[in-house]
């Protein structure tokens, strides 16, 4: 049974790979929400594209992305770190020059900035999440990628609304916007490589190695796909279920997102640490079971129509986003706890692929299981969400990377945060000693005791 974790504020940005990381973190999601949201608009409306060869080169362009995923492991498990994350938010800034440069009927430049935002886009979670197991261990770990998420969700949230306030603007403040990402991406890049952190998986400790191959994670990766369906609920479920169906106003889809937002960036953490008293394993399940139970109150929320409808969807939607906590708190986790460090980029990039294909696949199946009823729509959901649970439970495999004690920092060679660049005379770089094997430990002055996070 895995014990809870205390995580301080400090430790927590430590783990989560330094100050200076943090804010590329929260630099790049801001970038992010300013434009993603309004992509197609940005086709349709500055370049004066149709709506169908927009959608497609999005689409496209996600393909692209994941496509380019079994790469994007090998780089990482060849020790790369802060490069990989750099590199995608590069990628991204390529994507919008093209953006820029592209003038109007222009569908090639369209479509060309589309992939490299798209490859930017799904390169990203795995860099990020391999950058912090490689920083952090045990349920320290978990915190971190927790808090990392919830920093996202935020930028993205205040992005999102910056953009939504200089919409009126037309195309020049479209034009705009896509300068101001272009600017973030490339902030963000400089202060992702700044950190300068690389892995050595294949020198580390015996309790990071793995002599054996990598544990079978096939129904965990299957059932992920249908996991993801939840990140979608709130963005195109509940809207569809709300305006076409309960003719509810379309304010009450708009408070639903917001509250979706406000509860990721406020308990993602909290509820991470207090579920690290549960197996990783026993907290994904548990995301499905709550997960399937929100589907079914939908159910019954639609089922009452107009006037009680629109507010029992909007109370359900909390819980919802409850199971959606505890999943994006769990799921990645796992990951980086079963996989053995030699490999842990290429399962974080499998991963990422079966998040990307449900991810992309859940607007179609979504729209389609709704054209046949609510019934069919949140009973379906809750069914695949229940299978899904049993086979994670079902999964029993030994997780290969023991845990570590709280606070350790894992001793990958790196020049920004958590371990400081050896200097010479004249304050000169010293003569490379050579790579400093996983597992010795880096001399730190005692840190005063800090109040607990809340």
């Amino acid at each position: 049974m895995a014990t809870t974790t205390k995580i301080r504020r400090r430790a927590l940005v430590r783990a989560s790979g330094g100050p200076r990381y943090a804010v590329a973190l929260a630099v790049d999601a801001l970038g992010t929400g300013l434009l993603r949201p309004f992509l197609l608009l940005y086709g349709v409306t500055v370049l004066k594209l149709s709506a169908p060869a927009t959608g497609i080169a999005m689409t496209g362009g996600v393909v692209v992305g994941l496509v380019c995923m079994p790469a994007v492991g090998r780089w990482l498990d060849r020790g790369a770190r802060s490069t990989v994350v750099a590199a995608s938010m590069l990628v991204r800034v390529v994507g919008v020059a093209l953006l820029l440069a592209a003038p109007a009927g222009h569908v090639g430049l369209f479509t060309a900035a589309a992939l490299f935002l798209g490859i930017g886009n799904q390169a990203w979670p795995a860099a990020h999440a391999a950058l912090v197991a490689t920083v952090a261990h045990g349920r320290e770990r978990d915190a971190a990628l927790a808090a990392g998420r919830a920093l996202r969700n935020a930028g993205l949230g205040v992005g999102a609304l910056l953009a939504t306030a200089c919409l009126a603007g037309g195309t020049t403040a479209l034009r705009t916007l896509a300068a101001v990402t272009g600017l973030a991406y490339l902030t963000a890049a400089a202060l992702a490589w700044s950190v300068h952190l690389h892995a050595h998986p294949n020198v580390g400790p015996a309790e990071d190695r793995a002599d054996g191959p990598a544990p079978r994670t096939g129904a965990l990766l299957a059932a992920n796909v249908v996991y993801v369906f939840c990140l979608n609920v709130p963005e195109v479920a509940l809207p569809l279920v709300l305006v076409t169906q309960l003719h509810a106003s379309p304010v009450w889809p708009a408070a639903v997102f917001v509250a979706n937002t406000v509860l990721v960036v406020t308990l993602q953490v909290p509820v991470t640490v207090a579920l690290s008293r549960l197996s990783r394993r026993t907290a994904l399940a548990l995301a499905g079971v709550v997960l399937a139970a929100s589907y079914l109150g939908f159910l019954a929320a639609v089922s009452l129509g107009h006037g009680w409808g629109a507010p029992a969807v909007a109370a359900v939607s909390v819980v919802c986003t409850l199971g959606e906590i505890v999943y994006a708190g769990s799921a990645t986790a796992l990951v980086t706890a079963l996989a053995p460090a030699p490999v842990l980029g290429r399962a974080l990039a499998r991963f990422q692929l079966s998040t990307g294909f449900g991810l992309a696949v859940s607007p179609a199946a979504i729209t389609t299981l709704a054209a046949h009823g609510s019934a069919t729509l949140w009973g379906g959901l809750s069914a695949a969400t229940l299978a899904s649970a049993a086979a994670v439970a079902m999964e029993k495999e030994r997780e290969t990377r023991p845990e570590a004690p709280s606070g350790h920092v894992s001793t990958a060679t790196a020049s920004g945060e958590g371990v400081r660049q050896r200097r010479g005379r004249r304050g000169r770089p010293a003569p490379s000693r050579g790579p400093r094997p996983q597992g010795t430990p880096v001399r730190r002055e005692p840190e005063p005791q800090e109040t607990p996070a809340r």
